[in-house]
This record gives C-alpha cells, structure tokens and sequence, in this order.
C-alpha cells in the first residue's frame, strides 16, 4: 500500500514537472497517479501467475483508502498548479469508489441469489460504461487530443512503466516471493483510471486517464502473456505457497 500511494503519485508529479505540462493535463495526470489499484490488476495478476489473493485484498484496501489518500495526495501534489476544490473532489471519489462499494455488499447479502444470477453480465456493463466514458472525453477534448495527444501518451506509457519497473525492484528489495512480486508489480502499475476519467469528465484534466484506460488493456496483457510463459520460482521454505487458482 506504500508503494501504491507513494511510487505512483512521485512519478506523476516528476513527469509533470519535467515536461512541462500545462496546468490541466498536469492536474489530470497527478489525478491518475493518485488513484487506488484498478479492479483489472486482479485478473491481470491471475493471468500473470501472480498472488492473487495478495492482489484483490490490495484493490480492496486501497479502494477504501481512496477518499483520504486519494484527496490529501492530489491536494499535496496538483496545488503546485491549479487550486483544487478539496469537498468537491472529497464527495465525488466517495460517490464513484464508497457508494457502489457499500450498494454492491448490500445487494450481495440481502439479495446474493439474484445477485449471481446478473453477474455473469456485469463485467461486460463495466467495460461497456468506462468505453462510453472515453468515447465521450475524446470526443469532448477531440481538438485538444490532436494538439496534445501525443505529449499525453508519452507520460501515460512513461508512468505505466515506471510504475511495474518500481513495483517489482520494492517487492524483490523486501524479499517478497515471486507470485507476491507479480501482484505487487501489477497493483502498482494499473490505477484506476475509471475514477480519474470520471472525477473530472468534463475537462481537458480527463485526457490522461482516458487515455490510460486504453493503454493499461495493452500493457496488462503483455505482461501477463510474457509471465504467464515463465515459470513462478519456487516458494522459500516456511512461506504462503503459490497460488493456483480463484476459488469460487
């Protein structure tokens, strides 16, 4: 969790700064760099051979954490630019993280049997809804994309790598095992980008997270191809041994 809300929000105010950024983009961009793990990085974890139990309880915590750490992290790091609207930004991270959190325990304990029987179709509604969401941003922002796009995608792949490259060197330096490194190095690498284009939807500042929504469903992929062809090094005697699958 350290490395989630300190590797990725450094790399996005030293990209910021070091290009120069305009005041919005580099809004948005710390606005991406400050976000919690992406619900992807648990399946691209699972596909990498990666922890993955390890992962969704990362997701999880960091999610929960989203409207302090998020807040107080874009505060600290965006007022260098632009002044932000701390209640502003403080209700709309709740409504888009907390709210459907706390709606989807309510409906899964009070209505679990119907809630199963939909969710075979719900992750299809939310690769439909974030879709709808960029579609709209791009189209919004169609004659700032073509002056700043290319700028925008630069720094979206810089901290994307970045952010695996820093993820994987912090799990090897603590000594974590290897599957434990994969989830770490993912985590760390995929935000969720559905609350930065969301959060400011109407501005140029949600170019950047728009822009990492379609960049991390390739660079997820690649790297759970490449690892899931290598295989995991065996656990140390005396640690949790590998995961080999999700239960259900």
């Amino acid at each position: 969790m350290a490395a989630q809300f300190t590797v990725m929000p450094l790399v996005a105010f030293g990209l910021s700064s070091s290009l120069s950024l305009p005041p919005q983009l580099a809004v948005g961009v710390i606005l991406f760099g400050c976000c919690p793990g992406g619900t992807a990085s648990n399946v691209i974890a699972y596909l990498s051979r990666g922890d993955v139990p390890l992962s969704v309880s990362m997701t999880a915590v960091s999610t929960v954490l989203a409207p302090l750490a998020t807040l107080a992290l874009v505060l600290l790091f965006a007022g260098f630019w632009l002044a932000v609207d701390a209640a502003g930004l403080f209700v709309s991270i709740v409504q888009i993280v907390l709210v459907p959190v706390a709606l989807g325990v309510l409906v899964n304990t009070f209505f679990g049997g119907a809630a199963r029987r939909v969710s075979p179709a719900l992750p299809l509604v939310s690769v439909v809804g974030i879709v709808v969401i960029v579609m709209a941003i791009v189209a919004a922002n169609a004659e700032n994309l073509l002056a700043v796009g290319p700028l925008v995608l630069v720094v979206v792949v810089l901290h994307n790598l970045f952010g695996y490259l820093l993820g994987y060197g912090i799990g090897r330096v603590l000594g974590v095992e290897a599957s434990g490194r994969r989830a770490i190095v993912v985590e760390v690498g995929m935000q969720n980008s559905g609350l930065a284009t969301t959060v400011y939807s109407g501005g140029v500042a949600a170019l950047p997270g728009a822009i990492f929504s379609v960049w991390h469903n390739i660079s997820g992929p690649l790297l759970a191809t490449y690892w899931r062809r290598r295989p995991v090094e065996a656990a140390a005697p005396g640690t949790r041994p590998q995961p080999t699958g999700i239960s259900t």
